[in-house]
């Protein structure tokens, strides 16, 4: 079926139970990012791919709402549809659950999978739509239309050793009851995947490109139970759980398990599926807060940032090589943006311990640059040779540590308005590397720093500045960013987070800098503890597209010193021709 004959079933389907508008949030019962492939129903539904984004559905109207990541995106995978884009955060652009108010009758209905919906969204919906005589109902009406959704994986689930996690299962789980104790918890639910993975120090593969696995923990006074596909336990998963004292038991028993609770006092994600308050609900008080392991997975140990440090030099030769073929054969033999990404993928797998992507690499040529998250299909992508500019945004999982990195690039000529905005863009990294920051720092109040140079000439970039990154785990992790939104979660030592600023002119290239840093102490003066930001990635960039009058003699320093570490970490395992470019391009400017 197209995308307009799925929607035009899904109408059906609302007409059979009297429902006015349906929801089709992009979530699973994890509420993760990216998704496994039998809870991609947005995607499914609208054939938009991008991460972020949820469709609504009436009898006579359909809108996708998404951010300023997507837009070129989603407008071009929406075409056809019958869907409208709704550009999110963009003046004029109507609040959805208005827009359902507006559309739907008063006393109408509007339905949801309450699986597939955080129970934040949940309480909102209600309370907004309730002030009009609407009900909000769960039915998954997916379920009727999607009937080859496929199955979970049944890829195994493996130990993630402490000799890399840094913290035993035994210290995690004791860490997380004393947060609980302090909070007057007698039950905690734990439902995100990444937060499952890292407290148990398993890793799994049920989600491309991030090593996790469909599970959930309960923990209480006395107990700590995984919920999981208990035949994908490896033997020495199992083994750890039980040195752990972790009981195990089948992933579809976790409900069943939730409504056994009597009188407790259960502290619970606000982003949590809905199921789980609803199993809850009549016999319970809840403790809505973040799950306390959230934030002791963002701050790294020293044994996890050494393990970045050892994957970033892995990951710095596969790119130099990568970047040498590129340049070197670009126009001489025949590639595409597809067939570029792949290339790449095979140099990283040269490097010990890698385990795959960690997420589709974003391969932009020319004006597929602009397009933030592009991903170039195997069938179609565009032809690259050896004329204007490439945005290559990519990353690996390795054992030890998870990478992410974006170079752009002249493949030939390019214009000096490109070279201008390149150079802006590095000045804003640049920058931002450099910075100084007092304890209790928030990332809204670093972003401007790497944005100040383009907004100097009066231009921006519709994504954030930085994100979180996982440890051999997802490649985008909080609760800690860099960007605008107001997020109170304040920068502490051991987060690891990207320096991604760009500039996209659509329809004609896109530009992106990107280096992983880490928060680290530095010093601790009259006025309080300073942090400053430790750069983990070792790539040079490339100097044909810098301008150098733009930069301060403080940057430029900066860029040398920064290209002259990459040589000491990356040259000696290069050789040969590659080496010789490699040293010509980190030479001083």
């Amino acid at each position: 079926m197209t995308s307009r004959e799925k929607v035009a079933a899904l109408r059906e389907e609302m007409q059979k139970n009297n429902v006015d508008a349906f929801i089709v949030y992009s979530a699973d019962p994890h509420m993760s990012e990216y998704l496994p492939e039998e809870w991609q129903e947005r995607a499914w539904l609208s054939g938009f791919l991008g991460s972020a984004g949820f469709v609504v559905v009436t009898k006579d109207k359909a809108g996708l709402w998404t951010d300023g990541r997507y837009f070129t995106q989603a407008a071009i995978e929406l075409e056809g549809s019958g869907i409208d884009l709704f550009k999110d955060g963009m003046e004029g652009t109507p609040n959805y659950i208005d827009w359902i108010i507006s559309e739907i009758p008063t006393n109408g209905k509007v339905a949801v999978n309450a699986v597939a919906t955080a129970h934040s969204n949940w309480e909102l919906l209600t309370q907004r739509l309730n002030s009009k005589n609407i009900t909000l109902v769960d039915n998954p009406l997916l379920k009727q239309i999607w009937v080859d959704r496929g199955e979970p994986s049944k890829n195994p689930i493996f130990v993630h050793p402490v000799e890399r996690a840094g913290k035993s299962v035994v210290e995690k789980i004791a860490a997380i009851r004393q947060k609980m104790e302090e909070q007057e918890a007698t039950v905690h639910i734990i439902s995100s995947l990444d937060d499952v993975a890292w407290t148990l120090n398993l890793r799994g593969s049920d989600v491309q490109s991030n090593p996790v696995f469909l599970g959930y923990i309960v923990i209480t006074k006395n107990d700590a139970v995984l919920f999981t596909d208990l035949e994908k336990l490896e033997v020495e998963a199992r083994k750890q759980m039980d040195d752990s004292f972790v009981k195990m038991m089948p992933y579809g028993a976790f409900y069943t398990y939730l409504q056994s609770f009597k009188n407790e006092k259960v502290l619970v994600s606000p982003n949590s599926n809905q199921s789980i308050f609803e199993a809850l609900k009549s016999n319970n008080q809840f403790i809505k807060a973040p799950v306390p392991g959230h934030l002791m997975k963002a701050q790294k140990n020293e044994t996890e940032l050494e393990g970045f440090r050892k994957v970033m030099v892995r990951d710095g030769v596969a790119m130099v090589k990568f970047l040498y073929w590129l340049t070197h054969n670009a126009g001489k033999e025949a590639m595409n943006e597809y067939s570029i990404g792949e290339k790449l993928r095979g140099f990283r797998a040269e490097g010990e311990n890698f385990v795959g992507e960690s997420f589709g690499s974003i391969v932009g040529y020319k004006d597929n640059g602009a397009i933030m998250h592009y991903s170039a299909k195997s069938e179609g992508s565009k032809e690259v040779t050896n004329d204007a500019s490439i945005l290559v945004d990519s990353g690996g999982q390795y054992l030890e540590g998870t990478t992410d990195i974006t170079r752009t690039l002249a493949l030939g000529a390019v214009s000096e308005e490109f070279k201008r905005n390149s150079t802006l863009v590095l000045q804003g990294l640049i920058r931002l590397s450099m910075v100084k920051f007092p304890k209790g720092t928030r990332g809204v109040q670093l972003d401007a720093i790497a944005r100040l140079p383009l907004w100097m000439e009066g231009k921006d970039f519709n994504h954030g500045t930085g994100h979180g990154v996982g440890s051999f785990m997802n490649v985008h992790e909080g609760p800690q960013n860099i960007r605008k939104d107001l997020n109170p979660q304040e920068l502490l030592p051991g987060m690891v987070c990207s320096n991604e600023p760009g500039y996209y002119l659509e329809g004609e290239y896109g530009i992106r800098h990107e280096n992983l840093v880490a928060v680290k102490e530095v010093e601790t003066t009259i006025h309080g503890t300073f942090y400053e930001f430790e750069t983990l990635t070792f790539c040079p960039f490339f100097k044909d597209t810098i301008v150098k009058e733009i930069l301060s003699g403080e940057e430029i320093t900066w860029l040398n010193n920064y290209h002259k570490i990459c040589e000491e970490k990356l040259a000696p395992y290069l050789e040969g021709e590659v080496k010789d470019w490699f040293l010509q391009l980190v030479s001083p400017i």
